[in-house]
């Protein structure tokens, strides 16, 4: 549950960078609402892209520990911890690249709306951040519908061993 609402909050926020580009390719200059306008739904969207990518990872380190005490302590299959490493990595470079990317995109900004850096690198950047995050949704999407599959698999394997413990253990 709570990696698809983290998605829905990537999608918002991809869906926030296109907006983004619209108000900035409508702009006529560089001063006046319109760039505020530009400036502040780039910023929401910026932040709300760092928050979904960055709580997928801690969501997915603390899925993966919970992962491993529950193998370790229940001497599960030891394959079951490298299934969450593989899909971590996976996972991780594209999702610093996301964040890189619009980072830079948005701190660039301000260099093109100054004149201090060409119009076309923060062009070539948002288009690159745009692509990389709409791949990184889809990877997240495989990644959190692994974990979850995981999760449910651990727990179909313990629900034996939940059930023959004796109450007072269970609580």
């Amino acid at each position: 549950m709570m990696g698809r609402a983290l998605l829905i909050v990537g999608f918002m926020a991809t869906l926030g960078l296109a907006a983004t580009a619209v108000l900035g390719y409508l702009l006529v200059s560089p001063v006046g609402s319109e760039m505020s306008r530009h400036v502040l739904v780039a910023l929401a969207s910026c932040l709300l892209l760092l928050f979904s990518h960055c709580w997928i990872m801690f969501y997915l380190i603390g899925t993966g520990k919970a992962i491993k005490d529950a193998v370790n302590e229940n001497r599960l299959d030891p394959d079951l911890i490298e299934q969450t490493k593989a899909y971590k990595n996976k996972s991780y470079p594209p999702l610093m690249l996301a964040m890189g990317l619009a980072m830079a995109t948005f701190i660039l900004g301000g260099g093109a709306a100054t004149g201090t850096l060409p119009v076309w690198i923060h062009h070539v950047l948002f288009w690159a951040a745009l692509a990389a995050q709409l791949r990184t949704l889809w990877i997240e999407k495989g990644v959190l519908e692994a974990n979850e599959r995981l999760m449910a698999d651990i727990d179909r394997r313990l629900a034996p061993a939940v059930k023959k413990a004796p109450r007072a253990a269970r609580a």
